[in-house]
């Protein structure tokens, strides 16, 4: 009965032959997992099942669905390479050892709930987390290696994460959260970087789920309590503009939009907002037969309600990297309240939901690759071809979380093509996008026709026209993310590569002198650089210096390292003025252990920052703050939903004096004061003199690390006409 369900799933388009293919797959996985079970009870073909039932509803081609259901049958079974081949031919049988070699690298969670994987994970000493992601780094390069430029590896590799991901609760939690945390860090992406939304969202939700289980339940309930109401919102919004674009003559299908839950929490994040202030919660998507009537919709939307400004977005003219195309907007509604609408054709409502998928199904010819799959192919290619440029494992990391997540503007080069690239990038990382030699040889940009500095945040629309020398290289300065002049992961390994082919001696030099302006310019004195050979893995103080030299040591991660061993130089006597160091405390709150939940102060007693305080779990407010001798909060009823909270963490901060030299100029205390007002930094002293047109600014700044301290020297002597800005030592 069960096989019948199955092939009952299959797409009409299947011909005679694809449907006995997949038939004997079945039987044949089936019989090779005979007697295997899984965390849960069930049976582990069940598994392989649900994997190939996700491709299904993908209308993957045939001899994909029938390697899922064979993917672990190298792995688990006594099935060998050659019997498979001999079964089911070359492409199924490549297709299951290429998914098996993913399967067994280490250091990435098989995520199968074997029967041992009940176990909670082995209680040995915990690594480092710079191991940790090294090992993981490792293991991300193997796995791109083997996937090579076949895409329906990732996508049986990423079905089977998801059916892994649906069936998670049946492991211990420390085994869950660890494989939540892969899918969010490493899975998740590819299935972004593929256009799969279906699959990413998902991802993201159920990897959410299990890392952070607090605030997924917390906005899972704010969801909850507010769908009937939303929903008979969107169903009267959806009913009013169907007629409208009915009266236009516009044909279209109008539905509502879900809102994922990792979603709202990354907005919430990034925007510092609480639940009740994220405004796509209503959200319309309009279909339409062709590219003209998007736009015509767009005006008739337009012309209705309100735009919102700075919320429109065109991915259809300047789509994004992973092929997606949309027209995006937000409106305020006829209620008042916002409403966001997408328009697309039913062409990229299929692409924005399968990505690849859509381009390699069943009824294409399988000989002939489309336009579209071989730009995926490509996008892997180029993947793996950057995995393989960056070594610096802890970059590679995080390149995978932010130039893959992260949101893009797409900017036009003097000749009118569009470049994508990650929100947030300069007009040297653009230059690099374009040509690695161009973003070696860049010296200055123009945006829009204007001269812009190198750390100006490029926007979507912006016009870039990059000023290069014949010769030269990059400077070293454009390493350092003080200064914030390279964005991209991309970039940076570039330029890193540019210096490592310099000879060591040269790199040595250069290292040397910029770790010692750097402790000079700290203030630090007496620092035994052997004690920092054993954090970067080195053998010599030399290796160090190379490793600086070329960039393959970000400064910031040295002096983070400096300060840590030497912890107390902020405090030490002789460098205190008279202003004694304070502790800061925030006015947020802490709840059961998390930071950012969504809370409100009662107003009964208007608790303050050092009162003793409780929290009371409120119906669709998020948590009530009241004092804990508030008579409200001791007469409440429901004294389980009582909640344990206390204030924010404490930051101690020291007084620390330094002074800039600087050819005098107008304007330069303008731009010191622009700098000191974008740090976390309190200005508490401040007066300069000025000799034959070399003034001396000496200040006193309240600062709590080094690090932070290092931040703002670097972006103090970054400013035009700066000569030095350095911490003064007292005599």
């Amino acid at each position: 009965m069960e096989i019948e369900q199955f092939l009952n799933k299959l797409p009409e388009g299947y011909s005679r032959t694809d449907r006995e293919q997949i038939e004997k797959a079945y039987h044949f996985a089936e019989n090779a997992h005979q007697g295997q079970t899984r965390a849960n009870g069930q049976s582990y073909f069940s598994h392989c099942v649900g994997v190939a039932s996700i491709l299904l509803e993908m209308e993957a081609a045939a001899d994909v669905v029938a390697a899922a259901l064979l993917h672990d049958v190298l792995i688990d079974t006594e099935v060998t390479s050659k019997q498979l081949r001999k079964e089911f031919g070359d492409t199924i049988g490549g297709f299951v050892e290429d998914v098996s070699r993913i399967t067994a690298l280490p250091y990435i969670s098989r995520a199968d709930q074997l029967p041992d994987e009940r176990k909670p994970l082995a209680d040995t000493a915990p690594l480092s987390s710079t191991r940790i992601s090294e090992d993981l780094a490792e293991t991300l390069r193997k796995m791109l290696l083997a996937i090579g430029d076949d895409i329906r590896i990732v996508v049986i590799k990423l079905a089977d994460r998801l059916h892994n991901m649906r069936t998670l609760s049946a492991l211990p939690p420390d085994r869950q959260k660890k494989i939540a945390q892969e899918t969010l860090d490493i899975f998740a992406p590819l299935a972004n970087r593929l256009g799969i939304w279906q699959m990413k969202w998902e991802l993201e939700d159920l990897g959410f789920r299990y890392t952070n289980p607090t605030q997924y339940k917390e906005i899972a309930e704010h969801i909850t309590l507010r769908r009937t109401k939303r929903m008979e919102e969107v169903e009267k919004i959806i009913e009013n503009l169907e007629n409208l674009l009915e009266k236009s003559e516009v044909n279209a299908k109008i539905t509502g939009r879900p809102k994922h839950i990792y979603s709202i929490y990354r907005k919430m994040q990034s925007k510092e907002k609480n639940f009740d202030s994220i405004r796509d919660l209503r959200a319309v998507r309009i279909i339409v037969d062709d590219v003209e009537n998007c736009y015509r919709v767009l005006g008739i939307i337009h012309t209705h309600f309100s735009p919102i400004p700075g919320e429109f977005d065109d991915y259809i003219a300047a789509k994004k990297q992973n092929d997606y195309q949309s027209l995006h907007t937000a409106v305020v509604y006829s209620d008042g309240k916002p409403l966001e609408v997408q328009i697309r054709t039913w062409e990229m409502h299929q692409r924005a939901e399968y990505g690849v998928a859509a381009h390699w199904r069943y009824k294409e010819n399988k000989k002939h690759l489309s336009g579209k799959y071989e730009q995926k192919v490509s996008t892997i290619r180029n993947l793996l071809a950057w995995s393989l440029e960056v070594e610096d494992n802890q970059e590679l990391l995080e390149g995978m979380r932010t130039d893959m997540f992260k949101d893009r503007v797409y900017v036009i080069t003097p000749k009118g093509d569009v470049v994508d690239l990650p929100q947030g990038s300069t007009p040297i990382d653009f230059a690099y996008q374009v040509h690695t030699d161009i973003g070696h040889r860049c010296r200055g940009a123009k945006i829009n026709g204007k001269l812009v500095t190198l750390d100006y945040t490029l926007k979507t629309g912006d016009e870039v026209e990059i000023l290069s020398v014949n010769r030269g290289g990059p400077s070293r300065d454009w390493l350092n993310p003080s200064l914030g002049l390279v964005h991209n992961s991309r970039s940076r390994s570039k330029i890193k590569q540019w210096f490592k082919q310099l000879d060591r001696g040269q790199n040595l030099e250069h290292g040397k002198l910029l770790i010692e302006k750097e402790l000079k310019r700290l203030g630090l004195i007496d620092v035994d650089l052997d004690q920092l050979l054993v954090t970067f893995n080195l053998k010599t103080v030399d290796d160090l210096y190379v490793g600086v030299g070329t960039g393959d040591i970000p400064i910031g991660r040295l002096v983070n390292r400096i300060g840590e061993l030497k912890a107390d130089s902020l405090k030490s006597d002789d460098l205190v003025v008279e202003a004694p160091g304070k502790r800061k405390t925030d006015d947020t709150v802490t709840v059961m252990g998390l930071d950012r939940v969504a809370h409100n102060f009662a107003p009964c007693c208007n608790p303050m920052p050092g009162d003793p305080i409780i929290g009371y779990i409120t119906r669709g407010r998020g948590v009530t703050i009241h004092r804990m001798d508030c008579p409200n909060a001791m007469r409440m009823e429901e004294s389980e939903r009582l909640i344990k909270v206390d204030w924010g963490t404490s930051e101690q901060t020291y007084p620390v004096p330094l002074q800039i030299t600087a050819y005098d100029r107008q304007g330069l205390m303008s731009d010191i004061s622009v700098v000191l007002s974008s740090e976390p930094v309190r200005l508490i002293d401040l007066s300069f003199t000025t000799r034959q047109h070399v003034v001396k600014v000496n200040l006193v700044l309240e600062v709590a690390t080094i690090s932070q301290l290092s931040r703002v020297l670097a972006r103090l002597e970054n400013l035009p006409n700066v000569m030095e800005a350095t911490r003064v030592h007292p005599g």
